[in-house]
This record gives C-alpha cells, sequence and structure tokens, in this order.
C-alpha cells in the first residue's frame, strides 16, 4: 500500500471520532469543503493579502479558537478535523483528496444518520427595530441579554440591508427578488402620499406578492421541510394569498395591535396575552410537534411597530433607567425586551431537544429604526429610537433606514462571535437557504447570491461586488415631508451611491470613513460617480425597471404606469 494511503488510514479513526461530535452533519462538510476549495482558487493577489484558509472554510488553529462556554469548543473541534484532512491531504494529489473526502463524507453518514444531513432552520425578524437597537449591536439602554448570547454564539453581519419599510422586505425574502420584478415597493397604493404636488408620478404598487413566485417556503417543503409561519406576513392575507397557500403547512397571521389582537386564521388566546408572547407559544409548539425532521420557521414579530405598547412590568423596569445614546423610552425599550425573550425562548426549546448543534438560527429586523428623524429637519423632535451614526430613519433610503442588525448561528460553520462587513441585503436569504437546505432552485429568477461562503468564512468573498436598490414612489413625514422621494441606489464595497430622480442629483459616500452619510463626494470625485452612476444604470436596464413619469396635472386620476415585472 502507498505511504500515503497508510498514513491516510491511521488518521480515520481519530476522524471518526470527531466527525461523531453533536454538530457535525454531511452537509456543513461538504458546504464547507466547497467554500475551501473555493478560496483556495481565488486570484494570486488576493491570496498574497490574506493567508490562504485552512480548507473546509476554517482558518487554522490558534489563540481564538480556545474551547470556551459559548460554542468555542466545536470551532475548536472543526478546526482539528481540518487539520488532520489537510495532513492527508498533503500525502496526495488533489484527485486523490477528492476521493478521501467522499469516503470522510461516507463516514459521516454512518456516524450521525440521515436526519443531520438537512438543518432546521429558523428566521425570526423583528419590525422597525433600528441597526443600534441591540446592546450587541451598540445600544447602552435597551437590554437585550438572549440577542446578545445568540450574536456571541454566531456571526454578526454589520452591513446587511432591507427595503426601507416592511412589505418590499417581506416580499424580496419570500421571491428571492428585488422590487422592480415583483412590484412589491411599499405599503399600500401611491394614493397613500400626496404626491400630486411632485414633479413625478409613483410606479403604481403591488400589495400582494404575485402568485406566480414560488415562495422560499414552498421550495424548501419540495426539499422534505415541515414548514410554519406565525407572525406578520403582509403579502395579502385572503384566499389564495395567505402564507398556508404559498408554502407554509401551517400559519397564523397577526399585526395592528399587541393586545387584543386579531389572528387569521382566528385563534382563541388567554385574555390579556401580548401578542410576542403568543407568537412565540405557536412557535415552540411548532419546534416541539417537528423536532423529528427538518423543519423551517418564519417567526416575524410585529413588534416593535407602533402602536407602541408593551407589558406593564417590563415598562417599570426601565422608566427610571437614565437614557444613552439617544435611546430612552421606556415603552419602547420593553417592546425590545419582549422580542429578546422570545428569542431565548426559542433557544432553549432547541437546547432541550438536542437542536440547537443542527439549526440555522437568524436574527433580523425588516427595515430601520423609527428615528433620526429630527437631524434632517422632517420633525422637530426625535423618533421613537435613534439610529445615530446612521442617518435618517425607517421610510428612507439612508442606511438608517435599510441597515438592520443580522445575526446567523450554525453551530461549527459559524465561528463564535464573529463579525462580517461584506454588503449584503433582503435577496441574498432565499438563495442561502436553498444551498444550506440541499433544495431546488425556482423557476423565477433569484437576484441575490448564497451567503454561504461568508458563513464559513467571513473574510470570504462574493462573486458579486454590489448590491442595489430601486424605489419609484414617495413616502411622506407630515404635510409638506418627505423621508424620500423616488430614489436608485448602489453599493459597490465601501462606495454608496444614490440617484434621485427628480431632478437626477447624484450623492457619493463612502461609507466606511462616513457612515453617516454626511460628506457628499460626487463632486469632489466625479470618475467615481460616473463609474458607478453607469453600473446602475445598467442594472436598472437589466432588470427593467419601471420608472417614474412626469407628473401630468391633466392625467385622469386612475391613469396607470407599468407595475413591476
Amino acid at each position: 500500500m502507498a505511504t500515503w494511503r497508510r498514513k491516510a488510514l491511521a488518521l480515520l479513526p481519530d476522524l471518526r471520532r470527531d466527525l461523531q461530535r453533536p454538530g457535525f452533519s454531511v452537509r456543513k462538510l461538504r458546504l464547507c469543503w466547497r467554500e475551501g476549495r473555493t478560496r483556495r482558487g481565488t486570484a494570486p493577489r488576493e491570496r498574497a493579502r490574506s493567508p490562504p484558509p485552512i480548507g473546509f472554510g476554517i482558518r487554522p488553529l490558534d489563540a481564538r479558537d480556545e474551547p470556551t462556554d459559548n460554542g468555542g469548543g466545536e470551532a475548536f473541534a472543526a478546526s482539528r478535523i481540518v487539520r488532520k484532512i489537510y495532513r492527508i491531504q498533503g500525502y496526495a494529489i488533489m484527485k486523490t483528496a477528492f476521493t478521501l473526502l467522499l469516503f470522510i463524507v461516507t463516514l459521516a453518514a454512518a456516524a450521525r444518520g440521515p436526519a443531520a444531513e438537512k438543518p432546521n432552520i429558523i428566521f425570526i425578524m423583528a419590525d422597525d427595530l433600528g441597526d443600534t437597537d441591540l446592546a450587541c449591536f451598540g445600544s447602552k439602554y435597551y437590554e437585550t441579554p438572549n440577542i446578545d448570547r445568540l450574536a456571541s454564539q454566531g456571526m454578526k453581519l454589520l452591513s446587511h440591508h432591507h427595503c426601507q419599510n416592511c412589505a418590499p422586505t417581506r416580499a424580496a425574502l419570500m421571491s428571492g427578488q428585488y422590487a422592480p420584478r415583483t412590484g412589491v415597493y411599499t405599503v399600500g397604493s401611491i394614493d397613500r402620499f400626496d404626491w400630486r404636488q411632485r414633479p413625478l408620478r409613483p410606479v403604481d404598487n403591488v400589495t400582494k406578492l404575485p402568485l406566480d413566485r414560488a415562495t422560499i417556503a414552498r421550495q424548501l417543503k419540495r426539499a422534505g421541510y415541515a414548514t410554519g409561519m406565525f407572525g406578520k406576513w403582509h403579502l395579502g392575507g385572503m384566499r389564495r394569498y395567505h402564507p398556508e397557500k404559498r408554502g407554509f403547512d401551517e400559519a397564523i397571521v397577526s399585526q395592528g395591535a399587541h393586545f387584543d389582537f386579531a389572528t387569521n386564521p382566528k385563534t382563541d388566546y388567554p385574555k390579556g396575552q401580548y401578542l410576542a408572547d403568543f407568537l412565540t407559544d405557536r412557535a415552540v409548539d411548532f419546534i416541539r410537534r417537528h423536532h423529528e425532521h427538518p423543519f423551517f420557521l418564519y417567526l416575524p414579530h410585529f413588534g416593535v411597530h407602533s402602536p407602541h405598547h408593551a407589558k406593564q412590568e417590563l415598562i417599570d423596569k426601565f422608566k427610571d433607567k437614565p437614557a444613552a445614546g439617544g435611546h430612552s423610552n421606556a415603552t419602547y425599550a420593553a417592546m425590545i425586551a419582549s422580542v429578546d425573550e422570545s428569542v431565548g425562548r426559542v433557544m432553549q426549546t432547541l437546547d432541550e431537544l438536542g437542536l440547537a448543534d443542527n439549526t440555522v438560527l437568524i436574527f433580523t429586523s425588516d427595515n430601520g429604526g423609527v428615528g433620526g428623524y429630527a437631524r434632517e429637519g422632517l420633525k422637530k423632535a426625535g423618533g421613537v429610537t435613534d439610529n445615530a451614526p446612521l442617518r435618517s430613519g425607517k421610510g428612507s433610503l439612508y442606511e438608517g433606514g435599510t441597515r438592520v442588525p443580522f445575526i446567523v448561528r450554525w453551530p461549527v460553520v459559524t465561528k463564535p462571535g464573529s463579525v462580517c462587513e461584506t454588503p449584503t441585503i433582503h435577496v441574498d436569504i432565499y438563495p442561502t437557504l436553498l444551498e444550506l437546505a440541499g433544495a431546488p432552485r425556482p423557476e423565477q429568477t433569484l437576484d441575490g447570491e448564497s451567503l454561504a461562503p461568508l458563513l464559513c468564512d467571513a473574510s470570504a468573498r462574493l462573486r458579486r461586488d454590489a448590491i442595489f436598490q430601486h424605489f419609484p414612489g414617495y413616502l411622506g413625514a407630515g404635510r409638506g415631508f418627505w423621508r424620500t422621494t423616488p430614489v436608485s441606489l448602489i453599493q459597490s464595497g465601501d462606495w454608496k451611491l444614490m440617484e434621485f430622480l427628480e431632478d437626477g442629483r447624484l450623492e457619493l459616500y463612502n461609507l466606511r470613513d462616513d457612515i453617516g452619510e454626511t460628506k457628499n463626494l460626487a463632486t469632489e470625485m466625479p470618475d467615481k460617480a460616473k463609474n458607478l452612476h453607469a453600473r446602475l444604470v445598467a442594472w436598472r436596464t437589466q432588470i427593467n425597471a419601471p420608472m417614474p413619469t412626469k407628473n401630468d396635472p391633466n392625467a385622469p386620476p386612475d391613469a396607470k404606469t407599468a407595475q413591476g415585472r
């Protein structure tokens, strides 16, 4: 027998013991192996700037990988496996290494069984929670111990973006498509705000997710997942548009009130129960009933959306606490605390059932926080929260309106306590979940890219180098004031260019140097602005993005412009 084969076989018993540890699965091995191979294939210049990965998307061992109480021990074990595999690789050419990988995968399958193949997926989304509204994202006033613990055990994506308000974000998450393809740009019709005094007529808004779009729930269901949704849907609530008709095995929709709330379908609950607690009860029950098979749980809370109502015992906890960093509202803090309690209960349930190691748990918000308007001159006083240092808030396409907290915990794959600064966006979630679950792609175009490389290695590079937004409408902020007018934007790395469509004005910001978007560099750097603008125009053409048209006062009231594709 060749020397490399003898040495490889000598390592396999030890590898088998490592692979039997909780949290390891064939899918994780395949995923991280592929991402590691992709990284090793990067250009020589890229390799020169950062040390090559050791394999499986995991860097070499160092002091940061010592076992800790928050899951570091499993990351340490993962790195041990990688080192052993690379010792084996050193004895053979890549062809042989690939053969060996198949052997290891076979061992893993025998050790873990078929149930470990597909991870459970839980996606928890708050409503109107700002980027700085969590302690782990900078707040010194709000208290979020459970979400902070989740972040310490997983990865924080620091430059993740959603739409400026809720419905288009939800449409993008469910369809994997930018707003110009679904036509869902905002909430309600274009007549929600008086655009007739402005120079442009908005593109008509679609309020229900088109029925020909296969949702992420439908695709995961096709891959064998049980699917459940409890909370705010906002993509059409009746008949064919209800989530139970869009790929969810079971769904209860509720929004609009935190106490004495209505549900669709009608569901009994104890008098006086808080909505966040009701939704969490349903989510926990769903996990317990489906824990023996892969499941997808979508838990979109209505909190912390107005009306700002909370449980009195939590309000009392914050009413005497000193303000910090523009955060001071005790009721709003109590609402955040209820969402945090929900996350904690889900995490506790996963631990009790032994599911945490094979569950991808994601927490985020649908759009930016309701704050920052006073600095924009839109209000005399501040909002219920403050997104500083980000500019503006919900309803705006400045960072305060679109940048949101995003946390992913997938034990062994995501390094505990890690951060990723790569710009990411809502349309990336759909292809990411497809890849993690091994689910089939839908027939429709998917605009995003799987974030799996980043989950394995926060410094990995995606194939694309830009994200986009297009909002061809108006969002008001009181009579004569506007959170946004029609605008498109591109972000490539640290650079963000916005084109305001009423007058063609360009604004260019370097977000690394100027996260508050205070200094417009479009005049100082015309070549950079020109290049990014050309790419933005090309993207709009490629996606066939409808544009607002000139406002004609003589046009009939029911005149229509092209809706989304």
